[in-house]
């Protein structure tokens, strides 16, 4: 069989069979054809119907585009809980019941399904296992695979379409949006999840999880305050319900706010940064940037001081032998990061500046043309590189007399302490006044040992193409610069 020609390929049938899209979508035409009772061919707009969010909501077809399950996990019954405060008294165990069971489930997903189910950040021992299990579907955000599948497809196409909560489309989006709303099917994308599905933990829970998710976030907080201290409705609507609702907010800040404001002190291609306020909303999962860059790093906060209480809890728990082979990157790989993107801010700010025209490029005169366009102009020779300073004799600190005096000569020496030595400062100003070189003669020496000494006029650039012009390195510095120097203070 001979194959197609690219320019012939449907891409996008090719992603709606690799999402098994093609294959539902084949079985309903031909449902339709059998109930028609009809062999012909079937309708063309039919068998390219468009996936619902490919459309425009309306006012008609808006219930189509709600995912009704999640909606009514992440919004409907928070709402009913929300309602239900004013007639639901909040006593004080309650409300630290309602406290301590929001922290663990909250780690169910930070410490479980985040950093031990989908980075492999750390291995675990099976108690802890279960328990973070456990807890995890308290949460009541999707099983462990589904969770991990969903996570690691973010890690793998951050910002991007087949990201599925892709902040590039909005804050609201990446926070809820990508829940509440059915997506398209052509864009979703595969990721390796076959350690997963190898766990029979996982397994089990990704079987039975609406049921635990039942138990873990509504009957378990409800039972430990309605034996506890008579109060079940109390910890239905506020350790089930509320409690619930805090945890989503919280986790959801991760994929939202968390792209959208703080540092980017490791990478600022893409969206992810580092900000505390994130950090204390996500129970640790604000140090964001680092964890895009070190992804299976046990750790999000790297500083003692750095809010990050599921690091602690999973060293915690490694000390009881509960947690081991903690993965942390080494400090030279995370320090080289750090360099690196300083580096890369530094350069940005470099370009930005006016360093001079390049020697390079700067036209070749004669010493005669130097000396004749002086007459006309304050210019004055430098370790043969010409400079115009006719607009900076009235403004000199060491004032005009002395400028003048060294017009249409070379004041090398001068310059660099003969009669007094320059700051950096000032051979950065000179090196904005550059006009033309000198060819021939010592000056022109003077330049080429420069070059070969790699100060400015050697072509070392930045990371973004610019040169570098080093402190100290100009090319109007001289070596022996230090004779005569001026007693006076810089």
């Amino acid at each position: 069989m001979s194959a197609l020609p690219l320019d012939q390929v449907d891409l996008d049938e090719v992603n709606a069979i690799a999402s098994g899209v093609y294959v539902n979508e084949k079985n309903r035409i031909k449902s339709a054809i059998l109930v028609s009772g009809s062999n012909g061919k079937v309708d063309e707009v039919k068998a390219k119907k468009k996936h619902i969010s490919e459309l425009p909501m309306t006012f008609s077809n808006w219930p189509q585009h709600i995912n009704w399950l999640n909606a009514t996990i992440v919004a409907i019954i928070p709402l009913i809980g929300i309602c239900l405060t004013p007639f639901t008294p909040l006593s004080l165990k309650t409300a630290i019941w309602a406290f301590t069971y929001y922290f663990f489930t909250g780690l169910g997903i930070t410490a479980g399904y985040h950093r031990l189910w989908a980075h492999r950040a750390y291995s675990a021992a099976l108690p802890l296992r279960v328990f973070l299990a456990f807890l995890g579907s308290g949460a009541a955000e999707g099983s462990i695979k589904w969770w991990s599948n969903g996570h690691r497809t973010h890690h793998r196409f951050t910002d991007t379409d087949k990201d599925p909560y892709n902040a590039r489309r909005g804050f609201m989006f990446s926070h809820m949006g990508w829940m509440v709303f059915k997506q398209n099917p052509k864009l979703k994308a595969r990721t390796d999840i076959s350690d997963l599905n190898e766990d029979p933990l996982i397994r089990f829970q990704h079987r039975h999880y609406m049921p635990m998710l039942l138990l873990a976030s509504f009957v378990f907080p409800t039972l430990v305050a309605g034996f506890g201290w008579g109060d079940f409705k109390g910890g239905f609507v506020y350790a089930g319900i509320l409690r619930m609702l805090v945890v989503h907010q919280s986790t959801f800040c991760v994929n939202s706010l968390a792209h959208w404001i703080g540092e980017q002190p490791f990478d600022d291609r893409r969206s992810p940064r580092d900000h505390v306020v994130t950090a204390f909303a996500t129970l640790g999962e604000g140090y964001h940037n680092f964890h895009h860059e070190f992804p299976s790093d046990y750790r999000n906060a790297l500083k003692w001081y750095q809010y990050d209480p599921t690091k602690v809890f999973i060293w915690t728990m490694s000390k009881f032998g509960l947690a081991y082979n903690l993965q942390r990157f080494s400090q030279n790989a995370i320090e080289q990061g750090l360099v690196q993107q300083k580096q890369k801010k530094l350069d940005k700010w470099r370009s930005r500046l006016n360093w001079g025209v390049p020697i390079e490029q700067l036209p070749v005169i004669e010493f005669d043309e130097f000396k004749e366009q002086s007459k006309t102009r304050g210019l004055v020779l430098i370790s043969g590189i010409v400079h115009d300073v006719t607009d900076f004799v009235e403004n000199h600190p060491g004032g005009r007399a002395l400028i003048k005096s060294a017009i249409g000569k070379d004041g090398t020496a001068v310059f660099n302490g003969g009669v007094y030595l320059h700051s950096n400062a000032a051979h950065n100003m000179l090196a904005t006044m550059r006009v033309s070189v000198i060819r021939g003669g010592c000056e022109v020496e003077v330049w080429k040992q420069a070059q070969a000494e790699k100060k400015d006029v050697n072509l070392v650039s930045d990371s973004i193409g610019g040169k570098i012009n080093r402190a100290g390195e100009q090319a109007t510095r001289s070596n022996d610069s230090g004779a005569g120097v001026s007693a006076h203070a810089a």
